[in-house]
């Protein structure tokens, strides 16, 4: 069935390509619009970058109608991006080439790193970032260490908003949907004097009914309130100075993220209390779209101060908790940009990123609870980077720089077991403090040995430091431990021009991903003792190709990883505290390799068309790990995530009608089985999906409007799914079928 479907979108893909051919070489006097990246830390046409990287401009963003970066994904082939919904906010599992973290734990760092205007953020929660004001996103794949902020070990997300213009003016966008959803948001752009301009912007999406039928309370359930207010502020201090400041507020209160429950015969919660999904592909309810989810908590959740031991009670003294899921997160950005003279370039970028965040979940996603938490957290960054940009027309390229970062978070994790004893709720306290420092110095040159070969080298070498204190049930004091790391990762890369439409390119690159301590822990030793840092080397052959005078772009790439001391996060039985814990072992080798390609093109001068496809051959060499309980070996385990092709095919046809422009736009994506969790859970997995997306949209007189409808197929595979260490499975499905009407109002510059 497999390669029926790989044969068939193949087959389709070359047969859309091959039906614009003749169209295509009519219209000579179109071109596609040049695409300029910021991949390497300096302004490149696409087409002249030696690596995998995708991009979209914020004219497209605009018309996919794109809500946050989930529905941008699809831009990208072997990218595989997702909210866990283990949290408010949104908490991403972003996976590239089968490299990634999908859980909520800020102990995890992330492999797949999202930047925005030149702002790493360190966490999964707060990455999905919503796309409010866009100016383009950057999806680079394989390691990102030579240039990027922190070590990414699977690739980077890039993303940058608009800047301010210093002209009066602006857009205003107002929208209602499915699910009593309405939004509205805005930017307005001014000057204050010839040098000084600033923008403001403002958004707000309230989805006022959730995609869920809560059979337990006969009512809607996941309702989420997001809002947003922005300052930026630009300043030409001087012919070579430019300072931007920029500084972005984000509220969110939502229901608890409904869950549904999964549970099979062999997990204890099925077999010893009766909560089983109806098949291997339902849950306990019959439907993706049904929970019976009620959140409690017991009497002792009030005391204060909070205990730092286990407190017991029974069951008939928990309460229901109605409470808000709350995620609140502040940006401050600043970066200098000084041209020191026409041949050297300084920036540097200032930032912090805080969020903090209350939630309170019955991860049983039941009545009765069986396993409840309480999950109050801060988190806080900040970073400097300081970097030299050198180019003096000559063969020599360089960019080099320094980086520092500190991080902390801290969790009050209560979690309300009533499995353990009957009759009783266990309330069982656990605070984590966590704080990573990390120094790096940083270069990548490149160096043209004629004029059609150009060199690439590159390196970067990182300092890493980390101190965990546990607090509660399980004390590490008051000799809390920490550990160092350090390590140099090199990149090396060759391209050839082989004329004015055609570059092939090989590079070498290794990525790095720190150790750390575990966040959740039931010992001593899984308190104490680190699990190291991971390793990928990286190497890749690809091209980037224009075709018919600039109407058509063919780029691919061949890429083989080689993965070492891979981290695997695994769910545990445990016989103290919650019964169970997540642990990172250094567990795992293993190689990836396969083939991306994507096609851009002009049709005629209405209709353009897009289309990636990415195959994924991924497999464990060796994945053994000691358990507590004895050896395992899962050596035959698939990635999770990891689907063996993804494709997407998109096209815009657009015409002028009374007095304004129309435009009908359509996107299909295709993603292969995969499995969400690392243990291949048959319950948790996912058939092939196809995904389609629908718009048709009017422009007249600085007033567009828009209808559009989002997963039309109605594909209902999960988002994220957990074995919870063999007591049982929940799972959280994507957004079922949507649609939307907006208006936007541009005025002003």
């Amino acid at each position: 069935m497999k390669k029926k479907i790989l044969c068939t979108a193949l087959a389709v893909a070359t047969g859309s390509l091959a039906g614009t051919v003749a169209p295509i070489v009519a219209a000579q006097d179109i071109a596609l619009e040049e695409v300029v990246v910021t991949a390497r830390k300096r302004r490149e046409d696409l087409q002249d970058v030696g690596l995998s990287v995708s991009a979209m401009t914020g004219t497209e963003i605009e018309r996919t109608f794109a809500r946050d970066l989930k529905d941008l994904a699809y831009i990208s082939p072997n990218l595989i991006l997702d909210d866990t919904s283990q949290g408010p906010g949104g908490n991403a599992a972003i996976y590239i080439r089968g490299v990634g973290v999908a859980d909520v734990e800020k102990n995890f760092e992330p492999a797949v790193g999202v930047q925005v205007d030149g702002l790493f953020i360190g966490a999964n929660s707060g990455a999905i970032l919503r796309s409010v004001d866009l100016a383009s996103v950057e999806v680079l794949r394989g390691p990102q260490g030579t240039l990027f902020g922190r070590n990414t070990i699977g690739g980077t997300i890039n993303v940058d908003r608009t800047r301010p213009t210093g002209e009066l003016g602006g857009k205003v966008r107002a929208g209602y949907g499915a699910y009593e959803n309405y939004w509205y948001d805005g930017i307005f752009n001014f000057g204050i004097t010839d040098d000084l301009a600033v923008k403001l912007s403002a958004a707000r999406n309230n989805q006022q009914k959730g995609y869920f039928f809560n059979v337990s309370t006969q009512d809607d359930d996941g309702m989420v309130d997001y809002e947003s207010y922005g300052l930026n502020v630009l300043w030409n201090a001087t012919d070579n100075l430019e300072l931007e400041y920029t500084f972005t507020m984000e509220e969110t209160e939502q229901d608890t993220p409904p869950l549904l429950n999964v549970g099979q015969p062999d997990q204890l919660f099925c077999a010893s209390f009766g909560l089983c999904g109806q098949s291997v592909s339902l849950p306990t309810t019959g439907d993706r779209y049904k929970t019976s989810t009620l959140n409690f908590e017991p009497t002792t959740a009030s005391l204060n101060p909070a205990p730092l031991q286990t407190v017991v009670s029974p069951t008939a003294d928990l309460i229901a908790n109605n409470d808000l899921a709350t995620f609140d997160a502040d940006t401050h950005i600043f970066e200098a940009r000084w041209d020191i003279n026409e041949n050297l370039r300084m920036n540097y970028i200032y930032g912090t990123f805080e969020t903090e965040e209350t939630v309170v979940t019955n991860f049983t996603a039941e009545a009765p609870m069986l396993f409840g938490t309480d999950r109050p957290a801060e988190y806080e960054q900040v970073s400097h980077e300081l970097r030299l940009t050198y180019d003096a027309g000559g063969p020599l390229k360089l960019v080099a720089g320094v980086y520092d970062w500190y991080s902390e978070y801290d969790i009050r994790l209560r979690s309300w077991i009533t499995f353990a004893v009957p009759g009783v709720v266990l309330d069982i306290p656990q605070n984590t403090h966590q704080e990573t420092e990390s120094q790096a110095l940083f270069f990548e040159a490149d160096y043209a040995l004629s004029d059609d070969w150009t060199l690439t080298v590159g390196g970067r070498y990182t300092k890493d430091e980390k101190l965990s204190e546990q607090r509660g049930n399980l004390d590490t004091g008051p000799n809390d431990p920490s550990e160092e790391w350090s390590e140099f990762t090199p990149k090396v890369g060759l391209r050839y021009q082989y004329n004015d439409d055609a570059m092939l390119y090989a590079t070498y690159s290794q990525g790095y991903r720190s150790g750390g301590f575990n966040g959740r822990v039931d010992s001593q030793d899984s308190a104490r003792i680190p699990y190291d840092p991971e390793f990928v080397d990286n190497y890749e052959l690809g091209f980037k190709s224009e075709w018919a005078g600039g109407r058509v772009r063919v780029n691919g790439a061949l890429f083989f990883m080689d993965y070492e001391d891979k981290q695997e996060e695994i769910g545990l039985r445990s016989d103290g505290g919650t019964g169970q814990r997540i642990s990172v072992f250094n567990a795992a080798t293993a190689t990836m390799q396969g083939l991306e390609l994507e096609v851009q093109a002009l049709v005629t001068e209405g209709l353009s068309i897009r289309a990636n496809f990415g195959y994924l051959d991924s497999e464990y060499d060796e994945f053994v790990f000691d358990s507590g309980f004895g050896i395992v070996d899962n050596s035959g385990l698939d990635f999770r995530r990891a689907p063996e092709f993804t494709g997407a095919f998109d096209a815009t046809y657009e015409w002028q009608i009374g007095g304004g422009e129309a435009w009908v736009r359509g996107s299909y994506q295709i993603i292969d089985e995969l499995f969400t969790e690392q243990t291949n859970r048959a319950e948790l997995a996912n058939d092939v999906q196809h995904i389609l997306n629908l718009s048709v949209n009017y422009a007249v007189n600085n007033v567009n409007f828009g209808l559009f409808g989002r997963n039309l197929l109605e594909e209902d595979a999960y988002a994220h799914g957990l074995n919870v260490s063999g007591l049982w499975s929940y799972a959280i499905p994507k957004a079922p079928r949507t649609w939307g009407v907006e208006v936007t109002y541009n005025f002003g510059d």
